[in-house]
């Protein structure tokens, strides 16, 4: 279930709200690309200023939308166990294929924390669970002993490493044999040649075939993966020219892909220097579309 190129979607939104129209026509843009699962609710869907109704509703709009025909792996993490355990087992009830849990951030967990903290969540479901070290976001790195740990537990049964090491995928890969996915975008084929298996990706937001390809070329054909990392790369750097989301949010609106690039407050609008910044990589990916 867990190899392939992922999409950590955005969550569009018009006037404040949910923008369903938007988010249905993403998913059906996905499934023709041959993305291998949705990923909503993530850092990059906003989701921790979701309410719990707007949350609830995206999961289930993703579910309706690809009717089963690839997975659904919301983020149901935050920094109270209980809420997490309450969160994953509202989108296991929905029939979600499985949960991305985000290290508890905030708390700074010590890693005996962290493992009693998953321990609960995974005991508390019976569907897959996928880890998510990010410390850029949660001030906190889950150590590779720690996820070795935690991939004893029967459906503790992957992990999105966005830790920005391939060092660390590859302390990983020696310990234990958990399904890797990167969770950098520039780094995926970097992971993938020390064992990662594919990629939770910002970039396939707007080019979901080019990662699609480059993850599913690599073992057969790694010349034309390379040839298309170097391109994911390039985009990669304008997509993270801020916060994400807010400049793939822009990219997408500029592309048409999203009726507009809303954020939910306090994230804001990129500024005219970084639009100046993203135009030839914007450019670029309106080539790619239309090819």
């Amino acid at each position: 279930m867990f190899e392939g190129s992922f999409v950590a979607t955005v969550t569009p939104m018009k006037d404040g709200e949910l923008d369903e129209a938007s988010l249905r026509g993403l998913l059906r843009m996905h499934l023709a690309a041959g993305t291998a699962g949705i990923v909503p609710a993530g850092c990059t869907g906003e989701a921790a200023t979701l309410t719990p109704n707007e949350r609830s509703r995206l999961i289930d709009v993703c579910l309706e939308e690809t009717d089963g025909s690839i997975p659904v792996i919301p983020g149901t993490g935050s920094n109270s166990t209980r809420e997490t355990v309450r969160l994953t087992k509202q989108a296991a009830e929905a029939g979600a294929s499985g949960a991305l849990i985000i290290t508890p951030y905030y708390n700074k967990p010590s890693p005996e924390g962290q493992y009693r903290h998953y321990k609960a969540v995974a005991e508390a479901v019976d569907i897959p669970i996928v880890l998510y070290n990010v410390p850029g976001r949660t001030g906190l790195n889950m150590l590779p002993e720690t996820v070795a740990r935690l991939s004893e537990i029967e459906n503790i049964v992957a992990i999105k490493e966005a830790a920005g090491s391939v060092d660390q995928v590859s302390a990983i890969r020696e310990l234990c044999d958990i399904t890797i996915l990167s969770g950098d975008d520039p780094l995926t084929l970097p992971m993938m040649s020390v064992g990662a298996s594919g990629v939770v990706s910002v970039a396939a937001n707007v080019l979901p075939s080019v990662v699609s390809e480059m993850v599913r070329s690599y073992p057969s054909d790694p010349a034309r993966a390379v040839q298309l990392h170097r391109e994911v790369r390039f985009l990669s750097k304008a997509l993270f020219v801020e916060t994400n989301p807010a400049p793939v949010k822009y990219a997408m609106a500029e592309l048409g892909l999203i009726s507009s690039g809303e954020l939910r407050p306090p994230l804001a609008e990129i500024t005219e220097e970084s639009r100046k910044i993203m135009a030839p990589a914007v450019s670029r990916m309106r080539e790619l579309l239309q090819a």
